[in-house]
């Protein structure tokens, strides 16, 4: 089952459309967030929100709702759901580009059946490709990702590309990366990244279980250093990170910090849901 909201009705996704002169498909110009549900309950649902916001003002998208009306369409769509969910409210935009600005906006959001990576995933880690390069607005949670798909080139086994520009690990093409190094989590810092709702909670956790926490743009020479690597989102959770192009993390199998701060996260997870 799955469900879009659109034009201030729910229907089926199958029968939902938008205009093709909307500049999102256009010109690639609009936002969106990723929502889990848990429980029926959506997880970090007011900080999701304030970043689509942000995103939307950043990119000159006009708000087409107050967040407080759009919260309250996503509540009433997953209680239409049957079982919990993955949400994704997006603003477009729109037909009009007038004075730098598109103030005609468009706003629709999913409502889907969430698919959780495989137990292979945790179980065994993941390989990230690193690229030099990165995302042009870190900040703004855009639709554009075209870059992150053209990124793989022939590493068929890669879960995700790696951003590096010029050697400095900033973000992964759809995740918040951790190193773990000499007992210290390491992330980049938000004035390089976008602020990942999944991110806060994980240094929220690791503050509070004492551990010692970096933000700042771990290095891709550091990768030979460190004993641990992870990603983070709302969908995928913790990922362990085991390899990194063509070098091992540590001992190349998923490590203990990265288990119990994923073990936290979903015993805690209950203290950030709506």
């Amino acid at each position: 089952m799955s469900l879009c909201y659109i034009n201030g009705a729910f229907q089926p996704k199958e029968k939902t459309s938008i205009p093709v002169s909307d500049y999102i498909i256009l010109r690639g110009v609009g936002v969106f967030e990723s929502i889990c549900t848990f429980r029926k309950r959506p997880l970090m649902l007011t900080p999701h929100l304030e970043r689509l916001a942000r995103s939307a003002e950043s990119a000159s998208i006009a708000l087409p709702l107050p967040v407080d009306e759009i919260k309250d369409i996503i509540r009433e769509g997953i209680s239409r759901m049957k079982e919990d969910c993955l949400v994704r409210p997006f603003i477009t935009g729109g037909d009009i580009f007038h004075q730098g600005a598109f103030p005609a906006s468009r706003f629709f959001t999913l409502f889907e059946k969430v698919q959780k990576p495989s137990p292979e995933v945790y179980d065994k880690g993941v390989l990230l490709m690193p690229v030099d390069g990165g995302r042009h607005t870190p900040g703004v949670k855009s639709v554009d990702y075209m870059f992150s798909y053209t990124g793989y080139s022939g590493r068929s086994d890669a879960y995700e590309i790696l951003y590096c520009p010029e050697g400095e690990i900033t973000e992964a093409a759809h995740s918040t990366f951790f190193l773990y190094k000499n007992g210290t989590l390491i992330t980049a810092p938000l004035s390089r990244v976008l602020k990942g709702t999944t991110r806060d909670i994980i240094l929220q956790l690791a503050r509070e279980k004492g551990m010692k926490v970096e933000e700042r743009c771990p290095l891709l020479s550091e990768v030979s250093e460190a004993s641990e690597a992870f990603i983070t989102g709302s969908v995928k959770e913790v990922v362990p990170v085991v390899k990194i192009g063509e070098h091992a993390v540590g001992s190349g199998i998923p490590g203990p910090v990265t288990r119990m701060l994923h073990h936290t996260f979903l015993e805690e997870i209950i203290r950030w849901l709506e």
